[in-house]
């Protein structure tokens, strides 16, 4: 028996090899080693609450937590139930390296065990770490356009005032400016719109927010729009000026006419901004006086000025001027009787042959004015009803006289009488 089993061992020996040599041929050409390629595997990063713990904040940087190619080598039978899904690729940050990398494992949820191998196209990710900064900054609302022409932008609000965010200290200490931008361009109505957070750097470059942690990323922003229409100014002037003194009837305001604005419900119905009686008072005055005016107190309720430069502040200026006296020589024979009844004539009775007028004015009132030319009359009318007689006797009667003077004078004369005979006509 012994002698059957060593007899022509080697030649036993091969057929064992040729046997195993086939059996490996027919498996492999059942179900031969291949490989597959899966793009864009993501990494999983572990445990990084021993970065965030420590109060800092990391950034992947390169784009290292994406892995461009994963290749997997495993029978063809293992490979035909994988797909993209089945990648697993994880970063520990337990193994974080003193270069702030960490090795990338890469395995497969099922038949882990059946792959031949598995790698990718990067081997570790790529991290920067850094101290963590938190801020809370002003949210300023900034309009940009124009509005329709007639209206003007009113106030601009945001509902809410600050912006809390967290992030890398180097780029979060950058950040001077969080700004809400609202397009106005063409609205003659208020706006109320959800408006995008930007952050902007002290030169005015947008600073990407992605990785920054917000409190919020939008807020309500409130764009008044207001009509305007140009009004003038209205006063009246109180008081006398001194004796001696009067008012000269100029005045000059700096600023007759403003433009206000306010809801078109409101503006519609301004006519005027009134200054208020007793505000522009000459009592006293022996010269012009000069008054200031806030026109912002007397401007109606849900208005406000909307002149570029101008702040309300007016002067108005009332002109005083010094009374003179000048006198007017007129003979009595040109001295005309008017307002005498039909049945009765008149006649001057005065034995003087003229008569002196004096006249009180300002200068200015006596420059165009030949007070020898004026018209003097005695109106009987007028006499009879100021006197109450109806049927006068036949009697002298001493009349006062008055002048023709041009509808714009101003001139006053001081009064005198002329000794008139009236008597029935015959």
């Amino acid at each position: 028996m012994r002698n059957k089993l060593t007899k022509n061992w080697g030649l036993k020996l091969g057929s064992f090899l040729f046997a195993a040599a086939l059996w490996i041929v027919v498996t492999n050409i059942n179900d031969p080693v291949s490989s597959v390629r899966f793009s864009d595997v993501p990494v999983t990063i572990k445990n990084t609450d021993l970065i965030t713990g420590r109060g800092q904040v990391y950034e992947v940087l390169d784009g290292t937590d994406v892995i461009d190619t994963v290749t997997i080598y495993a029978p063809r039978s293992i490979l035909d139930t994988l797909n993209e899904s089945n990648v697993v690729a994880t970063a520990d940050v337990a193994e974080l390296s003193s270069l702030d990398t960490i090795a990338i494992r890469l395995s497969t949820n099922k038949y882990n065990d059946k792959l031949e191998s598995i790698n990718g196209s990067i081997d570790s990710v790529k991290l920067k770490i850094e101290e963590k900064q938190t801020r809370s900054l002003p949210i300023r609302a900034n309009v940009t356009g124009e509005v329709r022409e007639g209206y003007i932008l009113g106030d601009v609000s945001t509902e809410q005032n600050l912006l809390r965010i967290s992030g890398p200290k180097s780029v979060v200490s950058q950040i001077a400016t969080v700004q809400a931008d609202v397009d106005i361009s063409g609205f003659t109505n208020n706006i109320d719109t959800d408006a995008s957070l930007r952050l902007y750097d002290a030169d005015g470059r947008e600073i990407d927010a992605a990785g920054l942690e917000r409190n919020i990323t939008k807020v309500r922003v409130n764009v008044e729009i207001l009509e305007t229409k140009t009004v003038p100014v209205s006063f009246s002037i109180s008081g006398e000026p001194a004796d001696g003194y009067r008012l000269t009837g100029e005045t000059d305001n700096t600023h007759a006419n403003v433009v206000i604005a306010g809801r078109s419900a409101v503006v519609q119905h301004v006519e005027a901004i009134e200054i208020p009686e007793g505000v522009i008072d000459v009592s006293g005055a022996a010269e012009n006086v000069v008054t200031p005016v806030d026109l912002k107190a007397y401007l109606p309720d849900g208005t406000v000025l909307a002149e570029d430069g101008f702040d309300g502040m007016i002067e108005i200026t009332v002109e005083v001027g010094p009374v003179v006296r000048r006198t007017s020589s007129v003979r009595m024979e040109d001295i005309r009787i008017v307002g005498l009844p039909a049945e009765y004539e008149a006649a001057i009775a005065e034995t003087e042959e003229r008569l002196s007028i004096v006249f009180q004015g300002l200068p200015s009132e006596f420059q165009e004015l030949d007070l020898n030319e004026l018209n003097v009359n005695v109106n009987v009318a007028e006499w009879m009803e100021e006197t109450g007689i109806e049927t006068p006797a036949d009697d002298y009667y001493r009349i006062p006289i008055s002048v023709d003077l041009p509808e714009d004078s101003k001139l006053v004369w001081e009064d005198q009488e002329v000794l008139v005979h009236i008597s029935g006509k015959e």
